[in-house]
C-alpha cells in the first residue's frame, strides 16, 4: 500500500495520477485533511483517510498497513518541520518500508529561505532510522506561469532574478518522479534526487517567449527585491507568501534555482517539459 499525503493538493492529485498509470487504485490511500474535498478519489476506489499533519493520532490510523509513504510537504511556512515530524514518527510507528519526501534543490547549501525547514525535516529523516529517499525539487514552472496574468495586464514581467537561470520543470514532470520511485523495483533508501528541467532560462527570456506566445512586447523589469516585495503585496499576496517569492527571486540570482544534473529526466524516462509548454497553455487559458 502506498499512502500520498496531501492528496488533494495541486501536486499530490497529479502524484495519484501517475500511480494509477503504474498500480491498482486499491493500492493507494489518499492521506487528506477533508476527505469529503477527496470523494472524487474514492469513486476511482482509492482508499481515502483523514490525515492532520498537526493532530498524529490521525496520522496512525492513515499509515495502518503501508509499504511506502510520500510525504508531501507541508505549505503551512514556519510550521513544517514540527508537521513533518509528526509524519515521519507515525511511519517509524507503522514501520513503513520507504519514507519519500519532498525536499527542495541542493537543500543542503541551498540559500533560499525556504530551504531550512528541508534541512531540518531531512536531518529528522537521518535520525529516525525510517528508510527514506529524498526527491528534491526544483522550481515549478508554474511558480512563474501563474502570474502571466498579472504580467499581461501589467504590460511587463517583474522580478528580483536578474540574470539568474533556472532550471524548472511542470508540477507533472515533478509527480511522475515520485510515482515513479514509489513503485520502483530498485531500492531507493538512502538516495536523494537532484530534481530540475532539462533546459534553464532567465526571466528576460522567459518574458521574450511570454512576448512571443501572447503576442504583447513584454519587457523583464528587475527590481531590488524589497520592491518586487512590496509590488506582490500590493497586487493581493499576503506577506509570507511575497517575502518568500521575493527571496526566491534573489536566491536564483545566486543560483539556487538551476541544476544541469538532468536527474529528473533521467528518472522519468523523458526530456522534462519546456517551459515554453506551459507557458503557452497558461496564455490560451
Amino acid at each position: 500500500m502506498i499512502v500520498v499525503t496531501g492528496a488533494t493538493g495541486q501536486l499530490g492529485r497529479l502524484v495519484i495520477e501517475q500511480l494509477l498509470k503504474r498500480t491498482a487504485a486499491s493500492q493507494i490511500i489518499a492521506a487528506v485533511r477533508s476527505p469529503e474535498k477527496a470523494s472524487d478519489l474514492a469513486a476511482l476506489g482509492i482508499q481515502v483517510r483523514q490525515a492532520d499533519y498537526s493532530q498524529p493520532s490521525t496520522l496512525d490510523s492513515a499509515f495502518a498497513g503501508a509499504d511506502k509513504v510520500l510525504l508531501i510537504s507541508s505549505s503551512e511556512l514556519g510550521q513544517r518541520t514540527s508537521q513533518h515530524r509528526a509524519v515521519i514518527e507515525a511511519a517509524r510507528r507503522a514501520q513503513v518500508k520507504l519514507l519519500a519526501y519532498t525536499s527542495v534543490l541542493h537543500a543542503d547549501t541551498s540559500v533560499l529561505g525556504l530551504a531550512q525547514e528541508h534541512r531540518e525535516t531531512e536531518a529528522l529523516l537521518r535520525e529516525s532510522g525510517v528508510p527514506s529517499v529524498i526527491l528534491r525539487n526544483g522550481w515549478y514552472h508554474e511558480n512563474y506561469t501563474a502570474g502571466i496574468p498579472a504580467a499581461l495586464g501589467l504590460g511587463s514581467v517583474y522580478g528580483c532574478a536578474g540574470d539568474g537561470r533556472i532550471s524548472s520543470a511542470s508540477r507533472n514532470d515533478y509527480a511522475e518522479a515520485a510515482a515513479v520511485v514509489l513503485t520502483s523495483s530498485e531500492q531507493q533508501a538512502g538516495r536523494v534526487y537532484e530534481l530540475a528541467g532539462d533546459e534553464s532560462y532567465t526571466l528576460a527570456d522567459f518574458a521574450a517567449q511570454l512576448s512571443k506566445q501572447s503576442g504583447k512586447t513584454l519587457p523583464y523589469v528587475n527590481l531590488p527585491e524589497a520592491d518586487y516585495q512590496g509590488a506582490l503585496e500590493h497586487a493581493g499576496l499576503p506577506q509570507p507568501i511575497a517575502a518568500l517569492l521575493a527571496d526566491s527571486d534573489t536566491g536564483a540570482s545566486k543560483g539556487a534555482l538551476y541544476d544541469d544534473s538532468r536527474q529528473l529526466s533521467a528518472l522519468i524516462g523523458r526530456a522534462t517539459t519546456p517551459v515554453s509548454v506551459s507557458i503557452a497553455a497558461a496564455v490560451a487559458g
